[in-house]
């Protein structure tokens, strides 16, 4: 079942945009009993079919082919991902023989199977694309070249140079015999398997040569103008194979790529979490291999040797026919082709900020202030914390970091205002995934500056995204608070949609305290004002806010939810909107990865539809808006913002946050604009189908499409007008191509 390919595509589909047309008639599903595990989608399989999209985009001929050729290396680096980590804890279960169904009724047995088959059909289609993408780059005068192409003696003289001075200084070639048992290969390690023939008295030789992740993947050759001309590292050892075994020739060879389980596993009661978690990462690398690439035609004594030896069975092997590796493609994506790229975005900076030029705490006592990322910069987020450093009137500042830069001009100025004598309180979450080593590095950073370092609870991430600054004005002291829904990471944070709010509400800036002394010191975060938090309270709010939407709906009164996030898979909140949904209220949901509600279905959904966004910018911003009694948007609406997807992990294993917007104009900017936009695109947007499948939007037959992307770029926001005031924002209107 190919979830969201291309052929999907039909004028007859619903239409994307949620803000102007009325629902679809709802669809029987006559095998569905309403009360079963069918009612829900499962996780895995969704994840796959976003991954559809995302590969999708690749063939799309109105982005530009370089962006074409990133969106397949991020299909390909996330379906990685996916297997080193969710695939891997399938596998571990069937292999326990664990039997325990999902919600939606399949045995990690039965989910493996579906799933690779689905990933199968993904990563044909990827080299397929990729095959695509190649001529086009071509026909653009950009190749990646073959051994067998590079003939011009000048080329191999150049290339020559480079492998002695760049490469072969840092390969490390292996025979396989008795006396040179089989090496460890990595995670995400390639490396070539050689059949070789000594000339002098043609001995067979087996060997391995392991591909250095540590030298660029391609190998640029020198070119005029605008060409560009890459060499794969692979092809480049084996056209000089001679200077790694002098007096053999190849007979044979092939390439391969291990996947291996990384999913980490600490000890809950670890006395020194730092320690344990880079043990844990030492683990990481020798986890059980999960997925094999093999280069299809592959010699078979070659073949063999490597799953024995790496103990896979043929259903963990899978044959390529092509290039290996998609995923590092993302490097021959360069800023020397800007016709290729995107056109060049700005970010804006906040008029109001201007207004009191570059004063942050001034910007946010005239009245709160909310940023939307990437289209308004996140240097404003950096510029409020490097100038609390500075301020002598600062006393303390607290900050949480789960994912961050590698230079984190964040960690420099939480540094600088430690060493300044400021009290900083540091919440740093070594469980992020794939990032635990950058933050064990930025800890110990930390604690040489003299802040006070916090990891927060063994048994539960903390996923919430909160910075406080308390600042001396005068005889007393102001709390001024910063709430996002998107990491403290300004390289993410240019492509990721984010929302950023600076306040100093007394009451929001107690709360935010009271989450740092939860984390911190396990104080119960009693009396809490505006915030939610998980893993107690989050949940229960949102199940009784969906729950007051049905009891308006009820008693005869307009119900309408507007949801957005990331993922949406916890068992009783769709069970709630389900119920709400039969109650009367109209639910319209953006999600953009892993659904497991199905919409759409007579008697159960009739009254809930589901689309996901995806395009230029990647959609991570979470936002909910309730009617309270009225259709949206109104000015009486219950808006809120939040650090967590609607998944089991972030209600009930994590630290996160859910805020609600209270100031009008902020308000008003979620939801008229933020929301509003995103419910009406068309130009990036899929709809999903009772079955699960996601179809793209049919176009115009003009071709012009509503774009939330495009109007984000061309169009101001609300909260951040400052002087030049709210007349005129538009409505959700932007230029045509």
């Amino acid at each position: 079942m190919n979830l969201s390919s291309a052929d999907d595509i039909r004028p007859d589909v619903p239409t994307a945009d949620f803000l102007s047309a009325d629902f679809p008639a709802p669809q029987a599903l006559d095998d569905l009993d309403p009360a079963g595990p069918g009612r829900f989608f499962n996780r895995e399989l969704s994840w796959i079919g976003f991954n559809w999209r995302v590969l999708e985009e690749a063939e799309n001929p109105r982005v530009p082919l370089l962006e074409r050729l990133r969106f397949l290396s991020i299909s390909a680096s996330n379906l990685d991902e996916f297997y080193t980590v969710r695939v891997a804890g399938l596998r571990e279960l069937a292999m326990a023989g664990n039997t325990t169904p999902s919600i939606d009724g399949l045995t990690p047995a039965e989910q493996l199977r579906q799933i690779d088959a689905e990933a199968r059909d993904l990563m044909f289609r990827q080299q397929s694309v990729l095959k695509c993408l190649l001529d086009e780059m071509a026909a653009q005068d950009i190749h990646v070249l073959t051994r067998a192409a590079i003939t011009d003696e000048a080329d191999l003289d150049y290339l020559r140079e480079t492998f002695l001075n760049d490469v072969f200084p840092v390969l490390s070639p292996l025979a396989i015999d008795p006396a040179h048992p089989f090496p460890f290969i990595p995670n995400e390690g390639l490396a070539l398997a050689l059949q070789l023939e000594r000339t002098s008295d043609k001995r067979a030789l087996r060997a391995l040569l392991p591909v250095p992740s540590q030298v660029d993947r391609f190998v640029a050759l020198p070119t005029d103008g605008g060409a560009r001309r890459w060499v794969p590292l692979e092809e480049l050892c084996l056209l000089f194979l001679d200077r790694l075994f002098p007096g053999y020739r190849l007979k044979a060879s092939c390439i391969f790529r291990v996947l291996r389980d990384s999913d980490l596993e600490v000890e809950e009661e670890a006395e020194d979490l730092v320690r344990e978690f880079e043990v844990a990462l030492k683990r990481r690398r020798r986890g059980e291999v999960v997925r094999m690439k093999l280069s299809a035609g592959a010699p078979e004594k070659l073949k063999t040797l490597i799953t024995e030896e790496l103990h896979i069975t043929e259903r963990e092997v899978v044959e390529v026919d092509g290039l290996i590796g998609i995923g590092d493609l993302k490097t021959l994506v360069t800023d020397d082709r800007p016709d290729l790229l995107w056109p060049a975005f700005a970010p804006r900076i906040p008029e109001r900020v201007q207004d009191h030029d570059g004063d942050m705490f001034a910007a946010i006592r005239q009245k709160d202030m909310l940023l939307h990322h990437p289209y308004e910069t996140f240097d404003m987020v950096v510029r409020f914390l490097k100038q609390a450093a500075t301020d002598p009137d600062v006393v303390a500042i607290k900050q949480t970091l789960y994912r961050t830069s590698k230079n984190s001009p964040i960690v420099d100025a939480l540094c600088e205002a430690a060493e300044d004598g400021k009290s900083v309180t540091a919440l740093v979450e070594l469980k992020a995934r794939f990032d635990e080593a950058a933050n064990i590095r930025q800890s110990r950073r930390l604690e040489r500056a003299g802040a006070h370092v916090v990891y927060g609870f063994t048994t539960l991430k903390t996923h919430a995204k909160v910075s406080v600054v308390v600042r001396r004005e005068g005889q007393r002291l102001v709390t001024y608070s910063h709430f996002g829904t998107g990491n403290y990471h300004p390289v993410t944070a240019r492509i990721y949609t984010d929302l950023s709010l600076f306040t100093c509400n007394p009451a929001l800036g107690r709360d935010a305290s009271k989450l740092f002394n939860y984390v911190g010191g396990y104080a119960e975060p009693l009396g809490l004002e505006n915030l939610a938090l998980s893993p107690d309270g989050l949940k229960t709010r949102l199940l009784e806010l969906i729950a007051a939407e049905a009891a308006h709906a009820r008693a005869g009164r307009p119900g309408e939810i507007w949801a957005k996030m990331n993922s949406l898979i916890e068992e009783d909140v769709i069970d709630a909107l389900y119920a709400a949904s039969r109650d009367g209220v109209r639910i319209s949901l953006v999600i953009r990865g892993i659904c497991g509600l199905r919409p759409g279905v007579a008697g159960l959904s009739e009254n809930i539809r589901v689309k996901s966004i995806v395009g230029r910018f990647l959609e991570h911003s979470r936002i909910v808006c309730f009617g309270n009694g009225h259709a949206l948007p109104w000015r009486g609406a219950r808006v809120f913002f939040s650090s967590a997807d609607w998944m089991g992990r972030n209600l009930t294993r994590r630290v996160e946050t859910l805020v609600e917007a209270v100031n009008p104009t902020v308000k008003a900017q979620i939801m008229e604009q933020i929301m509003a936009a995103n419910l009406a695109d068309v130009a990036s947007s899929w709809t999903m189908g009772p079955d699960g499948r996601f179809t793209r939007a049919a176009l115009p037959e003009d071709g012009r499409a509503f774009s939330c992307h495009r109007f984000f770029m061309e169009n101001p926001s609300l909260s951040g007008r400052g002087s030049a005031g709210a007349d005129d924002v538009p409505q959700l209107t932007h230029s045509d191509d």
